[in-house]
């Protein structure tokens, strides 16, 4: 019996081996799958529920950013009411000419029209003008109360919305067709109608100030050469406009009619010289005669501005007062209507002098949750309104009814007759009754 060769031997080994070999890797790739496939399904899982809890996290902060921020709280004796319907912070406002009404703007994309009756009231009732596509951020009543004018944030533009009463009591509130054509080049600080109805002005932070028609027409541009302008505003007699900003002066210009009411130029009348800084804002008395103003300098000063001032005669200084917050940040300033009180607002605080003694009579602080953005005395000068987050709030005029008690007093001694004397005791005694009423009479 013949052995087999070496060769073929090894040969067959070889293959036996291979195929084992084979046999053991397929064993193996099929129990790693398995593996794969029962070890894989949790991993997965987990990867989904932590995607899951991730998305219920995101809603969870969408939901906390879309809640409201709460509103500002302020007390004080003297607070005499909060007007709050606005959903965003409030810019301006302005008291009409009869005033009946007040208007507030925001950026919530309304103006409200607030009737001034009800300030005293529990509840404070608003009617509401959409602005459509924009928001107003300055708003000012016609002189016949029967529309108003807002400056658009985003249209850099005029609007005009007229107020139609309803039977109800209410208005209706439309725009006009168009818009005033664009023509600043720089934000707009501020806007006015002239109580006379015979022109607009708009003024912008660059150096320019413009007059114009009703119609949108610019009658003249003006160039107030003051590096910028910080503030401007048409005087009460309609007569002048003003501004201010980087030179120490208020600059004060005559807009000029015709005796059948044509518009014919406009030119300086006089100034306002003896700050040493920049000034901050500027107001006038209720009759034009009188001016106040704040400056960077740290001061305030109140000018007799009834002057002949085409003789080249020059507006008189009254009284200066030291405000030292007016040197660190920008200020407003609110005269009432009879120049007794002078108030003035930096960041979220109020404070109100006497203008007959210069002294400081109150303080209010943080009376908003934002700066102060407007101030404003009413037609009457019972109420100091301010606004600078979502509410208005109004405050009682204690130091005007001192100051009248003040003057009634004084003019007592010198009166010559009995009916003089009885009208003057009757104003003394509604002054010291209405602070009495609020706690605030003088022992």
């Amino acid at each position: 019996m013949e052995l087999p060769q070496m060769p073929e031997l090894m040969g067959l080994s070889l293959l036996v081996g291979l195929l084992a070999l084979m046999a053991t890797a397929a064993v193996a790739r099929g129990w790693l799958r398995a593996e794969e496939e029962r070890g894989g399904r949790p991993v997965r899982q987990k990867a989904n529920g932590t995607k899951k809890s991730g998305s219920k996290k995101q809603k969870q902060s969408q939901r906390i950013r879309k809640e409201k921020p709460q509103q500002h709280s302020f007390t004080h004796r003297l607070l005499a009411a909060a007007l709050k319907s606005h959903s965003g912070n409030i810019s301006c406002m302005d008291f009409s000419s009869n005033g009946k009404y007040l208007a507030t703007c925001a950026d919530d994309r309304t103006v409200r029209i607030w009737s001034t009756k009800d300030f005293l009231q529990r509840e404070h009732r608003s009617m509401r003008a959409n602005v459509e596509l924009d928001h107003a951020t300055l708003v000012r009543f016609s002189p016949d109360c029967r529309a108003f004018i807002v400056w658009l944030a985003n249209g850099d533009t005029l609007r005009v919305f007229k107020m139609t009463k309803r039977e109800d009591g209410g208005f209706t509130f439309t725009a006009t067709p168009e818009d005033f054509p664009k023509k600043h080049k720089a934000p707009v600080i501020n806007i006015g109608i002239a109580d006379t109805g015979k022109f607009i002005m708009t003024a912008s932070s660059d150096t320019t100030v413009l007059i114009w028609n009703l119609k949108g027409q610019v009658l003249s541009t003006i160039n107030t050469n003051q590096m910028n302008n910080t503030y401007a505003a048409i005087s009460p007699c309609s007569r002048f406009v003003a501004s201010c900003g980087f030179t120490p002066d208020v600059k004060v210009w005559e807009v000029c009619f015709g005796k059948k009411g044509d518009f014919q130029e406009v030119v300086r009348a006089f100034e306002l010289k003896g700050h040493t800084a920049a000034v901050h804002s500027f107001a006038f008395s209720n009759d034009s005669r009188r001016m106040a103003s704040v400056s960077k300098d740290g001061t305030w000063k109140l000018w007799d501005t009834d002057v002949e001032y085409k003789k080249q005669q020059d507006p008189y200084l009254l009284r200066t007062g030291r405000f030292e917050e007016a040197s660190t940040m920008q200020c407003r300033l609110a005269l009432s209507p009879d120049t007794h009180v002078l108030a003035l607002a930096n960041g979220t605080s109020i404070h109100l002098y006497n203008t007959r003694r210069g002294e400081k009579e109150e303080c209010f602080e943080q009376v908003h949750g934002e700066c102060i953005t407007d101030l404003s005395f009413d037609i009457t000068g019972r109420f100091l309104a301010s606004c600078g987050d979502r509410a208005v709030r109004l405050f009682h005029n204690t130091p005007g009814h001192r100051a009248v008690v003040e003057e009634m007093q004084g003019l007592l001694k010198r009166a010559s007759t009995e009916s003089t004397r009885q009208r003057l005791q009757q104003q003394l005694t509604q002054a010291q009754e209405a602070l009495r009423s609020l706690g605030a009479l003088k022992k």
